[in-house]
């Protein structure tokens, strides 16, 4: 088999880079858009502190989460490599091996961290209603946790596999599911706050079962899972080559949470809110940077070398593309989030449980300082 058949083996400038990695920039913003989505619903039909919980509990389901950035950007590197070195049956190997150590770790995570939980919240400063509504909605997401680790690893190996469109479909089927679930079982059947979580965890189950449905099954990417064998030193690799990724991912997490820690200390559940206002325009505005193209590019380039079809001027050219990507982001992001603000606001965006209790005013000095961090 000819491997510069294989779709991450064309030579492409940045038109190309661009329309190749698309799929997953779109993929991070519907990710994204999760709690985002249970946010509008839970602010509007269930109430301020449940609100609140869910932007205080978040950034803890993301850390772990994040191991599957690690899974799916080292292995995704690996299996490139070793496929344009013309090892098929190798990089099949290999991708069931970090389709199931993922797997594995979402569900040892999910088991510890629900019995922590409600320790690690408390010692955030939760307290009250905001500790019991913070701990339902943590407990169900975590139980979902497994998936949601592989659905962020999907995110990576889809591009790897040739198939980031697919990627792209099965994300949108993921966020649909969110969409509607919320409505129907926080808006319809009146389940609250547990009620937004189980639509995140069914969309969670979308998005990581699908994939494995696919894989399993003879189909036209390039990988597809099967029998492995464990190896320590392959695992070594992938996790060293995500490790980046996964404490880009943690760093932002943390700050998230000591964001929180000191808004609940000085500004009570309202400063939480304002601040989850906040986060949920500059996440997805951040998310249309340069990290959600470095997988594709990432697995593209590994391919080159282990076809020996790599030069240095492939590395620095796409080395170059990512940075002007990212130079343009930097242009407008800033400028984003404010304008998004006075928009929605015109158009009276439909949060009023916010109105006349200080958080509206809190979240539009916070967009006034916070957008330059991008």
């Amino acid at each position: 088999m000819n491997q510069q058949h294989l779709p991450l083996a064309q030579h492409f400038g940045y038109g190309r880079l661009l329309r190749y990695t698309f799929p997953a920039i779109v993929m991070m913003v519907i990710t994204s858009v999760y709690t985002v989505v249970d946010g509008f619903f839970v602010s509007n039909f269930v109430g301020k502190i449940s609100f609140a919980a869910v932007n205080f509990v978040f950034p803890v389901i993301m850390i772990l989460g994040s191991v599957g950035f690690m899974f799916g950007t080292g292995g995704g590197a690996l299996i490139a490599k070793t496929l344009g070195e013309g090892n098929h049956e190798r990089a099949n190997r290999l991708f069931s091996l970090v389709v199931f150590a993922a797997l594995l770790c979402g569900v040892i995570l999910a088991a510890a961290a629900l019995v922590f939980l409600r320790p690690l919240l408390a010692l955030l400063g939760a307290q009250g209603q905001l500790l019991h509504d913070s701990v339902v909605y943590g407990t169900i997401l975590l139980l979902a946790l497994p998936f949601f680790i592989l659905q962020y690893e999907f995110q990576c190996l889809f591009a790897t596999a040739g198939k980031p469109k697919l990627g792209l479909v099965v994300t949108l089927a993921a966020g649909l599911t969110n969409m509607v679930l919320d409505a129907l079982f926080v808006v319809g059947l009146r389940w609250g706050l547990a009620g937004a979580a189980g639509a995140t965890a069914f969309s969670q189950l979308v998005g990581g079962l699908i994939p494995v449905l696919y894989f399993a099954r003879p189909n036209r990417s390039w990988l597809r899972l099967g029998r492995f064998v464990p190896e320590r030193k392959a695992l070594a690799v992938v996790c060293t080559n995500g490790a980046s990724e996964l404490l880009s991912n943690i760093s932002s997490s943390l700050v998230s949470l000591l964001f929180n820690l000191q808004l609940i200390r000085y500004a009570g559940e309202n400063g939480v809110a304002a601040y989850g206002v906040l986060m949920y325009v500059c996440l997805c505005a951040t998310r249309l940077g340069s990290r959600c193209m470095l997988p594709p590019v990432a697995s593209r380039i590994r391919l080159h070398v282990g076809g020996g079809w790599c030069s240095r001027g492939d590395r620095r050219a796409a080395g170059r593309s990512c940075q002007r990507e990212n130079d343009s982001r930097g242009l407008y992001a800033p400028e984003k989030p404010y304008a998004f603000w006075h928009r929605e606001k015109a158009r009276q965006y439909p949060w009023p449980i916010f109105e006349g209790r200080g958080i509206t005013k809190m979240a539009r000095r916070g967009f006034l300082s916070g957008p330059f961090q991008l």
